[in-house]
């Protein structure tokens, strides 16, 4: 008798938690041929009614159908961005242009489409609600934007766009895995570890031991940079990684990035210009808050040359403490310790004593959520996650009601992709009578059995904002699926977990985590006042690696349908296109570049990169909007719960952020934060 297939029926585990335990990658491919035509037959249901269209026969019915392809995909996605083994890589590998092909039949159905757009024409008659008025008007332009409303030879050409972009972007991201995990730099001679501490060291070793390697394995995270060269002493080994970190997916060989991001590209322009656009950027920042790629671009510009300016007298500071007349990239963030250490008389890597994992996620993290919000932790030992790493927590609202899961994956390995992330495997809605399931995925380095797991200071700020999408994920419960979680547009999600950092270091919150791992003694007060006042140290730097990164992104989304089928050399596009912005300092490199730009390549993030300062704007204003009401407090935390972070995208989010603030953003509280004032 065949096995029973654990994906396709409800998991019975609390809170729908797909039962990893039981799951082998075998079951994934048939579970998803089952789920797809399960999802095929519902809809065709729905197209082909003979009844006239109405709400609840298409609309609140296309939100019931596809719970399996749902569950699937969501089980199946979460492992193979944080455990891609071989065997998954392939799965996904075949799976990429199937989903690709699935979803085009559904979303360029012309009688769905017809149903749709009958009940669109007559909305302001039917007498919705707000919520399933807006779930109406978004699913039409999300159709009509997926192409629904294009001939017939359009939509064939559409198809295979798409279903070549899907295996095109799966491949970005394994030969982005291959090349970072080949570029790892070996150290052979403890000598050049100098400036790293034990934890360090164990990390490297323990990566190096995982590889068959004797000495040091220094892996490399997704970003142009390393957290470990603002400590390591010896300029060659930094030089070393930085150099082995820029040149991923970009040298040559079967990893080689270059022709897959001019064929997305191109693809991508020629995609938009089916659907009506100009360029890609067009067509995905018409369905954004931003609305254009102009207002994105002035936006840009107007910070680059601040930004630019600040970032100039922040090398000449560096390069004088550090003594290096030819001072580089790789020279940046370890003479920015030292001049911090004499401006601001702090040393962040001595900081790490203070800021063990453990504490930073109960004491920090938990802590804060618990004062704002009044919810509760508690860690389900009894429950398994996708692999031993990861561990699962249920959450608990204030009057002890379970709220639902959540599950933190800290630590680095070969088969997780890198930077850090957030993302649902169940979304909560009243329609599905689902609760939340989410996932935060870090990239620390593992010191070892027995030994304590010392974060720094960027990795207690990354932590704190990953959690802020957690907390997204975990209240934003609507009625419909669509809206669920954090569903919201791409330049309003990163809102949520910027606000959550400001609480990394609030007066209540800071004193109860950051406390020596040896003497329990508190991180001193004046330490605590210097890293506060901080806030626009190094701002010139950060600001510019970031503006850089989002400027590649909009100039290479930016290209019509001719300029991207032109023979495009990727280096010389990029120094161009830094050129235009003037963020062209060397020793301030993008924070990613092209061919390492998994963002915009093989994530979610194409022409939207710039929604982090877009998001910012409004973060840097609630920021001040809890300073004038009462900081750390529970009834200012409730109305960030109720009227921002729990509507989810059933509503409009600049309207959610009026009724939440009173007013639209200003945008004058970034300007200080960064120190971008004239």
């Amino acid at each position: 008798m065949a096995s029973v297939n654990p994906l396709l029926s409800p998991s019975s585990l609390p809170y729908a938690l797909p039962d990893y335990a039981a799951i082998e990658p075998e079951h994934y491919l048939p579970a998803f041929d089952e789920a797809f035509r399960q999802h095929r037959a519902e809809v065709e249901r729905i197209a082909s009614e003979t009844a006239p269209p109405t709400f609840e026969n298409t609309l609140v019915a296309l939100e019931r159908a596809g719970e399996t392809l749902d569950r699937v995909s969501r089980t199946f996605f979460t492992v193979s961005s944080a455990d891609a083994t071989p065997a998954i890589q392939a799965i996904e590998e075949e799976l990429a242009p199937l989903l690709s092909a699935h979803g085009d039949a559904i979303r360029l159905d012309e009688r769905l489409y017809a149903r749709v757009s009958a009940l669109h024409e007559v909305r302001e008659t039917l007498g919705l609600d707000a919520e399933s008025f807006r779930l109406l008007t978004r699913t039409h332009r999300e159709l009509t934007l997926a192409g629904a409303g294009l001939s017939p030879d359009d939509k064939r050409r559409l198809v295979e766009i798409n279903t070549r972009l899907s295996t095109l972007t799966t491949t970005f991201e394994k030969h982005l895995l291959s090349d970072t995990n080949e570029l790892a730099v070996h150290v052979s001679d403890e000598r050049e570890l100098a400036g790293l501490a034990a934890g360090e060291r164990s990390a490297a070793a323990r990566a190096a031991e995982q590889r068959g390697l004797d000495g040091w394995l220094i892996t490399l995270p997704l970003f142009t940079g390393h957290p470990w060269l603002a400590s390591i002493a010896g300029r060659s080994l930094r030089e070393r990684i930085m150099s082995a970190s820029r040149a991923r997916g970009g040298r040559g060989g079967d990893n080689d990035n270059g022709a897959t991001v001019r064929e997305i590209v191109r693809l991508r322009a020629e995609r938009a210009a089916l659907l009506g656009f100009a360029t890609h950027a067009a067509a995905v920042t018409a369905d954004q808050t931003a609305g254009s790629p102009e207002a994105v671009a002035a936006l840009l510009r107007r910070l680059a040359e601040p930004a630019s300016r600040n970032a100039a007298a922040e090398k000449a500071a560096r390069a004088q403490v550090a003594g290096i007349t030819d001072f580089a990239a790789h020279d940046w963030a370890y003479a920015t310790e030292q001049v911090r250490a004499a401006q601001l008389d702090i040393d962040t890597a001595e900081l790490r004593p203070w800021f063990e994992a453990e504490r930073v996620l109960r004491d920090g993290v938990f802590a804060a959520a618990t004062a704002l919000y009044g919810i509760t932790f508690g860690e389900r030992l009894d429950l398994v996650a996708y692999h031993p790493g990861a561990r699962v927590f249920e959450v608990f609202e204030e009057d002890g009601a379970g709220l639902g899961l959540y599950i933190l994956d800290l630590y680095t390995r070969d088969t997780k992709r890198g930077g850090a992330w957030m993302n649902s495997i169940v979304t909560p809605s009243d329609l599905r009578r689902s609760a939340p399931v989410v996932v935060n995925n870090l990239n620390v380095s593992d010191p070892g059995e027995g030994q304590p797991t010392l974060l720094t200071l960027d990795e207690v700020t990354t932590l704190f904002h990953e959690f802020g999408h957690a907390l997204h994920g975990l209240f934003a419960h609507t009625r419909y699926p669509h809206f669920a979680g954090t569903a919201v547009f791409r330049d309003f999600v990163e809102f949520p977990s910027q606000v959550n950092e400001m609480w990394m270091l609030a007066p209540g919150v800071v004193e109860n985590y950051a406390r020596h791992i040896e003497t329990d003694e508190p991180l001193p007060p004046d330490v605590i006042e210097r890293l506060n006042a901080s806030g626009t140290f190094d701002q010139g730097f950060a600001t510019s690696e970031y503006l850089a990164a989002a400027w590649l992104d909009l100039a290479w989304h930016s290209l019509s349908v001719d300029d991207a089928s032109a023979e495009i050399d990727v280096l010389e596009f990029e120094r161009r296109a830094l050129e235009d912005i003037g963020l062209t300092e060397p020793a301030v490199p993008p924070r990613y570049s092209t061919t390492y730009f998994a963002h915009i390549f093989s994530g979610g993030y194409s022409a939207g990169y710039y929604s982090y300062i877009w998001s910012e704007v409004l973060d840097a204003d609630t920021v001040e909007w809890f300073g004038e009401n009462g900081g750390l407090d529970r009834a200012a935390g409730e109305r960030f719960r109720r009227r921002l972070l729990g509507v989810g995208g059933a509503k409009d989010p600049l309207e959610a952020y009026r009724d939440f603030r009173g007013r639209d953003a200003a945008i004058d509280p970034l300007l200080r934060r960064r120190g971008l004032h004239a």
